[in-house]
């Protein structure tokens, strides 16, 4: 059993707005991070502290584009497609086989699948434009943060945009002030790149572009905005941040400036987003919600939202295109692995007591547990209540748990106490503790 707080999961989401992920939504956001994972790493090339400023964000792309990719391959499963299908297919014949039903709810999988077709009309510019993507600069972060919470905190707190609410206040200062460095050369790479992408995507003669960039290459605009802003400055944020709508407007920094310029095209974005898709889709996913109420009651269970489940499972490997996977590794084969360069580089501590470890250890084993992100940290229990495992990671396959629980392949991957134990004892120098662990 594996308790925990898995994150988020959309495995309740139509067969329309899975399609839209599939054909456009994720192939769209991988290719957009496969191109920025490029740049990043052509940076890191130039040298030693190139690479230093790259790696935070080269790490969470390294990242995201793992997860994301493993979500598509889900999706281009006719296995899962089918299941899902069939699964649609069966809550919409229980509507038409009750009309008292259908007179209630309508067709709010029509509706969905129309919510979809209109986001296709301004998906990119929405993106682009409200969502950032054609910013990608933490000085533009800050500027549109400072410049919007100047805007928001004049209104009542209901009439805020969500995330300017009081409640959210709080995060957003800490991250308006944080004291983190910023390269400004660093900054012009990926803002010079990300406005030639603005460019490519909605076209030179579309207006908004026409408006960004006026005479100005992406390079040339990127290189003026940097150059002149004073947004990477703690104290200049924070009496912004502090002197409110009144000293925003008086700014004449550039970067606020630009924000402040392309603030009324976000925002009509933003409307017609949440006005034409966000909100149907909403009100027709309730309408859902309850024809499977009525169909399969408690049968299934919600979407993953960091509450607590209890998940039961097997220790099994599982089969990749004709190989077995076996259920677990051990100590000895993490070195066998090792090459001396990433990503099986290991730590010199633990090359150095190589021959003080127990190799026959077992060091990870993987189980049928349904986990999805969020799950890390969660102890793996037996029958007999004791802690056998500490899951850290899943399978590639498990990454589609966003979407569906496929038993073939879905793994939860967890860390064996005895490589805790062994590591806490010949490796740390923390006897003591393993002591206490075990209870001894």
């Amino acid at each position: 059993m594996i308790t925990g707080h898995p994150g988020s999961t959309q495995r309740l989401l139509t067969v329309a707005q899975l399609k839209a992920l599939r054909d456009g939504g994720l192939t769209d956001r991988l290719l957009y991070m496969a191109e920025l994972r490029g740049l990043l790493t052509q940076y890191g090339a130039l040298g030693e502290e190139q690479a230093r400023q790259a790696q935070p964000d080269l790490f969470g792309i390294e990242n995201g584009f793992k997860a994301l990719r493993g979500r598509l391959d889900t999706l281009n499963d006719d296995a899962f497609f089918a299941r899902k299908q069939a699964e649609e297919d069966a809550l919409r014949a229980f509507v038409a086989a009750d009309p008292s039903l259908a007179a209630k709810v309508g067709e709010p999988w029509a509706a969905i699948a129309a919510a979809e077709a209109s986001f296709d009309q301004f998906d990119d510019a929405y993106l682009l434009i409200e969502g950032g993507r054609g910013f990608a600069s933490d000085y533009f972060g800050f500027a549109r943060g400072l410049y919007r919470a100047g805007v928001e905190r004049e209104l009542p707190n209901e009439k805020r945009l969500r995330e300017f609410s009081e409640a959210g206040l709080p995060r957003l200062e800490q991250m308006l002030l944080s004291e983190a460095p910023i390269y400004p050369e660093y900054e012009k790479v990926k803002l010079a790149w990300s406005l030639t992408k603005l460019r490519e995507t909605l076209g030179t003669d579309h207006p908004l572009v026409k408006r960004i960039l006026g005479k100005e290459s992406p390079q040339q605009l990127a290189a003026r905005l940097i150059d002149g802003t004073r947004l990477g400055e703690v104290e200049v944020r924070k009496a912004l941040w502090l002197g409110g709508a009144k000293a925003v407007a008086a700014s004449d920094d550039p970067m606020i400036a630009f924000a402040r310029d392309i603030d009324a095209a976000a925002r009509e974005l933003r409307l017609r987003y949440e006005t034409e898709v966000e909100a149907v889709e909403q009100k027709n996913a309730e309408l859902i919600a309850q024809v499977r109420f009525a169909k399969d009651g408690t049968g299934v269970y919600p979407d993953a939202t960091f509450t607590l489940r209890l998940s039961y499972g097997a220790v099994q490997g599982w089969n990749e295109k004709g190989t077995d996977i076996p259920a677990m590794t051990h100590i000895a084969g993490m070195f066998e692995r090792a090459t001396g360069a990433d990503p099986y580089k290991l730590p010199d501590s633990w090359l150095q007591h190589q021959a003080d470890l127990d190799g026959k250890l077992p060091m990870n084993f993987v189980s049928t547990n349904d986990i999805i992100g969020g799950n890390s940290g969660s102890p793996v229990i037996n029958a007999k209540a004791e802690v056998v495992g500490l899951v850290f990671d899943g399978n590639i396959h498990s990454l589609g748990g966003a979407y569906w629980y496929d038993g073939r392949l879905n793994r939860a991957v967890a860390v064996h106490p005895a490589t805790i134990i062994e590591a806490l004892r010949k490796i740390y120098g923390a006897g003591a503790l393993a002591d206490e662990m075990t209870g001894q």
